[in-house]
């Protein structure tokens, strides 16, 4: 699934009438791997209409704090969960695939000893950015990132160029302003845009899974 576009979007919904048309938008612009996030009301109920009504969609949750959430995200029809670091209830196996978020050295140790070999870089910009990235590629040569928090058009192409990144997360592809007025069109575009933005080598691709 990571290895499916260089961008996954990263989507806060308020209201989920707009979910729907959001996916199809961004999955018209090539992005067809989602991320919805739990941090508004209307973020399962998303998750279960686009589940339902936008099939070419991947759509997976974000945000996930608890079990709770992990378990309640899968029935609403989510197929992986990120979240923005990891616990002992989270790492264990569970309803769908789990990219858990680390920022530091000693969380990325902590994620090996459970198994996981991709992993969520987050904050990525307050963490450290592309040199912490470049950093961490020495001593963890078999981890690799979704850079997430702080990636933009600007600097995704700094990130997406490192050997240890497969993909980032972002939410510019679908600004709030346009998501309430309902301009997909511009988010069809910002999407289109993202989706041609420099990814990981072929090989890299292919050997991936999450």
């Amino acid at each position: 699934m990571l290895g499916r576009g260089p961008v996954i979007p990263v989507l806060v919904i308020d209201d989920v009438e707009s979910a729907v048309p959001l996916a199809r938008a961004l999955c018209r612009g090539g992005l067809t791997v989602l991320e919805v996030t739990l941090r508004t009301p209307a973020g399962l109920a998303s998750i279960e209409r686009i589940a339902a009504e936008v099939p070419e969609a991947i759509v997976g949750v974000g945000t996930v704090l608890t079990r709770a959430d992990l378990e309640n995200s899968a029935k609403a029809g989510a197929q992986f969960a990120v979240t923005p670091g990891l616990t002992d209830a989270l790492a264990e196996p569970g309803p769908v695939q789990l990219l858990p978020g680390a920022a530091t050295a000693s969380e990325i140790l902590r994620a090996i000893e459970y198994g996981f070999r991709y992993l969520k870089f987050f904050p990525a910009v307050p963490a450290g950015g592309v040199e912490a990235l470049k950093a961490f590629a020495g001593p963890f040569p078999e981890i690799t990132f979704c850079p997430t928090g702080g990636v933009g058009a600007a600097n995704a192409p700094d990130f997406l160029a490192l050997a240890n990144v497969i993909c980032v997360g972002g939410s510019w592809i679908a600004p709030a302003a346009a998501v309430r007025s309902g301009d997909w069109a511009r988010i069809e575009s910002l999407a289109r845009a993202a989706s041609a933005l420099t990814s990981v080598p072929a090989a890299v691709v292919e050997a991936s899974v999450i």
